[in-house]
């Protein structure tokens, strides 16, 4: 049987902090996998904080190329407001070469977050 870690490749989207603004992870290269899910953590919400998470996608690494994925694209939703000490998956099936994932601060004071993008079926494998 082979281990699951052999066969995944982790990346870090937002560094776990507390969010305080709106951020926006690094662009991901979906190159050589077939499968990727978005991962994002939550902690304590300071200040009745209203976040929320989207996945946005792109063929380039320019930031202004990104655009929201649609919903036949996505597997499973992120919730209308991330709630404290929650983890949310969401899966991406869409057909571009890179993502990423914003959290947007529509109001109060911040959140304790942090995202990671599991990248699965890796066309060479084990995956390094």
């Amino acid at each position: 049987m082979r281990d699951l870690g052999s066969n995944i490749s982790p990346v870090q989207l937002v560094a776990p902090a507390v969010q305080a603004a709106t951020v926006a992870g690094g662009a991901v290269d979906l190159l050589g996998f077939d499968s990727a899910v978005m991962v994002v953590n939550t902690g304590a919400i300071a200040g009745a904080g209203n976040f929320t998470a989207k996945v946005q996608e792109s063929d380039t690494t320019t930031s202004g190329d990104f655009a929201d994925v649609g919903t036949a694209d996505l597997r499973g939703a992120f919730p209308a407001s991330l709630a404290e000490n929650t983890v949310t998956r969401v899966g991406y099936i869409g057909r571009k070469r890179y993502v990423r994932l914003v959290i947007t601060k529509n109001s109060g004071t911040s959140i304790a977050a942090g995202a990671v993008l599991i990248r699965g079926t890796a066309a060479g494998r084990p995956v390094s």
